[in-house]
């Protein structure tokens, strides 16, 4: 089960996302165990597949909004940097980004057991 401590560990924020759920705890670990899920991850995969980069950009904005709130740095880092090249329409291999991204939400997963 996963933990403040674990996700502490894993690199977030978790006194920002605490305050963001009003200091409810299991609430938060309940959004951020449900993050591993978040069906955007693979629309944003699919999309960057088929070079629908204004579908590609609207999966990563969506996100990095999830993800930041949350406060799950490692994850929202990594989708940030993708936004901003698709914000910018950048026609490039997005595949290392994607694998980083894919990294950090398998490490999420592994906390959440």
């Amino acid at each position: 089960m996963i933990t403040l401590d674990a996700l502490k560990e894993y690199g977030a924020d978790t006194e920002t996302g605490l305050k963001r759920c009003m200091g409810n705890e299991a609430l938060y670990l309940r959004l951020v165990g449900s993050v591993k899920d978040e069906p955007g991850f693979d629309a944003l995969k699919d999309a960057i597949e088929k070079k629908d980069l204004d579908k590609a950009f609207d999966a990563a904005h969506a996100l990095k909004g999830v993800l930041g709130n949350l406060s799950l740095t490692p994850l929202y880092d990594a989708v940030s940097g993708i936004t901003e090249m698709l914000r910018a329409r950048t026609d490039t291999d997005y595949s290392e980004l994607l694998a980083k991204l894919q990294e950090a939400r398998d490490e999420l997963a592994g906390l959440c057991g």
